[in-house]
Order: structure tokens, then sequence, then C-alpha cells
């Protein structure tokens, strides 16, 4: 994943809420807008704000079930974030290794 395709996806995870929506949706239901809001402080139009912006960068999809919109977690830009994580990890791990026989040579 490029550098530019991540930024949307790292800031959509910055905030509590939005990090909090997708541990309940990660359980593998389908949620109602009233089903995240329950127990919480968050007023629906709060929630729908949040989702409209997992939406956004593919991490949560809107599903039709009758009249009814049903939210579920999308696992796929999940797995691209890690596989850039873990390429840029590889690259600190080199240059780590770089400086350390650098220091050590």
């Amino acid at each position: 994943m490029p550098n530019a395709s991540a930024a949307p996806v790292f800031a959509a995870l910055g905030d509590e809420t939005r990090l909090a929506l997708l541990a309940t949706l990660s359980r593998g239901q389908r949620c109602s807008i009233s089903q995240l809001t329950e127990g919480s402080r968050l007023t629906r139009q709060a929630v729908t704000k949040h989702l409209r912006v997992l939406e956004s960068v593919r991490m949560v999809r809107c599903v039709r079930q009758g009249r009814e919109s049903l939210f579920e977690f999308a696992p796929q830009p999940v797995r691209e974030m890690r596989e850039y994580l873990d390429f840029v990890s590889a690259q600190w791990d080199e240059a780590l290794g770089r400086l350390k026989a650098f220091v050590e040579g």
C-alpha cells in the first residue's frame, strides 16, 4: 500500500469512537445503528457520521436488509495496513542493522 492511500486509513483509525465501532463490528455480526448506539452516550447521528468515515476507507460496508441498514466489518483494508506496516517495519530493521554494523564495525 503506497503512503498516500495509507494516510486516510490511519486518520480514520485515529479516533477512539471509530476504533470502538470497528471492535464491535469485527465480532462478525452485522449491526444496525441503533444496536451500535445501545449502551453508549453517542447519538445515532454521531454513530452515522463515524460509520461514513469508516465506509469512505472501505473498513465498513452498509448492507440493506429490508428497510434496515446494517453495517459490517470489511477486513481487507486492515490486511492491507498490516502488509504496509510489515513493509515499513522491515525497512526499519534493515536500517537499524546497517547502523549496528557501522557502529560495531
